[in-house]
């Protein structure tokens, strides 16, 4: 048995300060099932310590006061932070959520310095005055911080998620109070090393890991004055009701359901060591992994046969092996909800191709076999439900249309993907499709254009020009006729 790891306190204000109330969270490993650590859960009272810390440097620090400059060679630090001590975090983050470190390497640390280093970029090319001409008066229109942000972050990828916030934020001068998820509270600790050791003002980051009561406590409260979210659709309905009583301003990026259509024409090797990947990346625990694979009704039997070989060749494992590519789900809840879909599916009349089970090698530890379903309905409930775990769906199609319209039947509309050896028919059939993402013949997320979703998977978008459009507000001054300011 390893050593637990003990946090006996919070992050406030950038700080480290004793909890105001004594409830813990106990952090378990996915793969041995036994406690790892130990922190703090913040109380009501804790959070309300947060947001004061937060209010007062929003209001009477320097901090949104800063120069650009000074606030993006934080930014630029805090990504030197991230290279430095990138397996360090992929190794804590797979330790509490069973993502695979070989992957998570990347995803998980990486990934997340590489957003504060866009953002960084993309903030000195921003438009943070500009000058319009106006009906009668010469206009000066500003984009300004928008205030106190509450961010609060799933247990998936939690880094890469948190920089999705705390990078635009800092660009634009906001302090931020995150949540992290009880799941996934201990790399938060090194972040907020590597936000001190960037010099990152007092008062700027708050960090109070706690449950779902607390975090409805967060976002709801009068002092926070926009909420980004990223998790399932309930959470963020519940969220969107809760900050509307103040009228708070939300981001929600959701789940997905995304769909990739096969072209008759499509080059299948090719096709599946780059589109399957990113359909079990994470043990299927990702928003945007491609969960409904369409394929032409011609090519069907062919498709199924290479992808199921492919998935049962998938290595199955403990998360800190650097040769596993599936590891533990996160939670013995989300183990049993895979189960529960794989179980329905069977009911639904789909045929399993490969998995369907628990690893028979694995005595311990929330593993469930990485499964392909074959002969699905697009109807069904696995192709119509977010799962998030290994579970893919194979659905065929008998035209293009028919495979359009496929994909767009759904309650979601995150990401997707097409493949073709046909590009320009492909950039056609992207431009059809109802998702805020979506990728020709490879798998894109790029920190320099928008994400986020259509439908349920959410409202506003992170990363790109956008993703700072969204941490700021808009203010015009008219200027006396004739007049030119200097910007």
């Amino acid at each position: 048995m390893t050593d637990i790891v003990e946090h006996s306190q919070l992050v406030i204000g950038g700080q480290l300060v004793d909890p105001l109330g004594t409830d813990t969270i106990e952090v378990v490993s996915p793969h041995t099932e036994e406690v790892i650590a130990r922190v703090p859960h913040a109380s009501t009272a804790d959070v309300d310590a947060a947001v004061a810390a937060a209010r007062k440097a929003f209001e009477e620090g320097p901090w949104p006061r800063m120069s650009l400059d000074e606030r993006i060679t934080i930014l630029e630090k805090i990504r030197d932070g991230f290279m430095t001590r990138s397996q360090e975090l992929a190794e804590v983050v797979a330790s509490q959520n069973g993502s695979p470190v070989g992957w998570g390497l990347f995803a998980q640390a990486i990934g997340a310095g590489m957003i504060y280093d866009t953002v960084a970029k993309i903030a000195r090319e921003y438009r943070w005055e500009e000058k319009r001409t106006g009906l009668l008066n010469p206009l000066l229109v500003r984009r300004e911080p928008v205030g106190v942000v509450a961010a609060v972050v799933p247990w998936n990828v939690p880094q890469f998620v948190t920089a999705a916030k705390l990078a635009p934020a800092i660009a634009s001068g906001c302090t931020v109070v995150l949540k992290p998820s009880p799941e996934t509270p201990l790399d938060s600790y090194i972040l907020a090393e590597i936000c001190r050791d960037a010099g990152l003002p007092d008062g700027v980051l708050s960090i109070v890991a706690a449950d779902r009561e607390v975090s409805e406590y967060l976002v709801g409260h009068p002092g926070i004055d926009k909420v980004a979210f990223t998790g399932s659709v309930g959470a963020g309905k519940r969220i969107m009701e809760v900050a509307a009583r103040n009228l708070t301003r939300v981001t929600l990026e959701l789940g997905g359901k995304s769909a990739a259509i096969i072209l008759p024409d499509a080059d299948l090797e090719h096709t599946a060591t780059t589109l399957l990947p990113n359909s079990y990346m994470n043990n299927g625990q990702a928003c945007v992994a491609q969960t409904r694979i369409l394929a032409p009704r011609a090519r069907y039997d062919e498709i199924a046969e290479r992808f199921a070989a492919w998935v049962g060749e998938l290595k199955v494992g403990d998360p800190m092996a650097a040769d596993t590519q599936v590891g533990p789900l996160v939670a013995k809840r989300q183990q049993q909800r895979s189960l529960d879909y794989i179980r329905i599916g069977q009911e639904e009349g789909a045929k399993i191709l490969a998995g369907g089970g628990r690893p028979e090698a694995q005595e311990k530890g929330w593993y469930v076999e990485p499964t392909l379903f074959g002969d699905v309905d697009n109807s069904m409930r696995i192709a119509q439900e977010e799962i998030f775990g290994p579970v893919v769906a194979l659905i065929a199609y008998d035209d293009e249309e028919q495979a359009i319209a496929l994909a767009n039947d759904s309650d979601f509309g995150l990401s997707g993907s097409v493949w073709t050896t046909d590009i320009e028919k492909g950039i056609d059939v992207a431009r059809r499709i109802r998702t805020g993402t979506y990728s020709v013949n490879t798998f894109g997320l790029d920190f320099f254009g928008p994400f986020g979703g259509y439908k349920n998977s959410g409202i506003g978008r992170e990363f790109g020009i956008e993703g700072l459009d969204a941490y700021t507000e808009a203010k015009s001054i008219a200027l006396p006729a004739g007049y030119d300011a200097q910007i």
